[in-house]
């Protein structure tokens, strides 16, 4: 069984391996053991805290395949962008020039670099083993957070954010980064992820263009990476895109990958979720796949789970499942359909 739970210190090794394989730009899952153990500490202080309200928490969950106690994705949530240093990304919006005496006016898309994604929760470091790609697994790893989010709503923002993986080469090339990032760093597009991930994307950010970047400018490559998504990022959007997330103007700083965004409350896992007690069972009669998961915070614990919902009824599960997701008999569990 494959169990979503908050990470520990002694995950460290599996989740090293987990950051070797990642997709390049998930600048959140560096390939250093110093960094990931840091990342760790901060995740554990964050389940520990007694936060009232959003602020610089960061929340790393591990999906463990509780069988042979293996790590097969990782997923975090960040309570607030930009709460400790600004959170920078692109604006892609169009400017237009107009001439009264040829009657003329026109409108140019272009780039600029701002911070107006401050103050939302940021989901980010989604990474699953490639064998559980399109599974529901994928879904466990994903929606899990959604329903922490739900259970413990003071902690974070009104509205949620995501970068979605942008396009790059099997090399590791990037045509986006290669047309514009790269003139401002002499630094190929995968050192520049991975020293954004060993620090942070603010002392690469505040060295780019403080003025307008014109898209028609850029070679028609890179202009093509503009909201343009990594193959091996599809599933995260998909994913999210059937939560409710929804594209808007801005990009990624070094990719062009797209953002997705969602008031909090219209999160379909959040809204839509149920919270029912349980009833321990020997068995269920199994009609449908569902997203469970209970509400403590340092305990948290989430399952995909064969159930037998009836809406206003005590939730039977299996001695297993109880185990797995840490509850008895009377406990309140929430759940979503998958």
């Amino acid at each position: 069984m494959l169990v979503l739970r908050p990470v520990e210190p002694t995950d460290l090794p599996q989740l090293q391996q987990l950051a070797r394989d990642s997709l390049v730009g998930v600048t959140s899952l560096p390939d250093d053991s110093e960094r990931l153990r840091e990342k760790i500490a901060a995740s554990c202080a964050s389940f520990d805290s007694d936060a009232a309200a959003p602020g610089p928490e960061n929340y790393f969950f591990v999906m463990e395949d509780l069988d042979n106690q293996r790590l097969l994705g990782c997923s975090e949530i960040l309570a607030t962008a930009g709460f400790n240093e600004p959170f920078y990304s692109l604006r892609n919006r169009h400017y237009t020039s107009a001439s009264r005496e040829l009657n003329i006016e026109h409108g140019v898309p272009a780039l600029s670099l701002c911070h107006d994604l401050n103050d939302h929760t940021l989901l980010r470091g989604f990474h699953i083993d490639s064998a559980l790609v399109r599974t529901p697994s994928s879904e466990l790893l994903s929606r899990a957070r959604l329903l922490f989010i739900a259970a413990h709503k003071q902690r974070f923002a009104d509205a949620v954010i995501t970068e979605i993986v942008g396009y790059s080469d099997e090399n590791g090339h990037s045509p986006f980064w290669d047309a514009l990032g790269k003139h401002f760093f002499d630094l190929p597009y995968v050192e520049a992820e991975r020293l954004c991930g060993l620090q942070s994307r603010s002392f690469l950010a505040e060295l780019m263009p403080q003025y307008p970047i014109y898209v028609p400018m850029l070679p028609p490559a890179a202009q093509e990476c503009i909201g343009r998504i990594h193959p091996d990022g599809q599933e995260a959007f998909d994913i999210l895109e059937r939560e409710g997330f929804e594209t808007n103007s801005y990009i990624d700083l070094f990719d062009a990958g797209p953002t997705l965004y969602a008031r909090t409350a219209n999160i379909r896992s959040i809204a839509r979720s149920a919270s029912l007690p349980v009833e321990q069972q020997p068995q269920i009669d199994a009609r449908g796949r569902y997203l469970l998961s209970n509400d403590a915070l340092h305990g948290f614990r989430a399952v995909v789970a064969e159930l037998d919902y009836l809406p206003d009824q005590p939730l039977a599960l299996t001695p297993a499942l109880c185990a797995a997701l840490q509850v008895s008999d009377g406990a309140s569990v929430r759940l979503i359909a998958l």
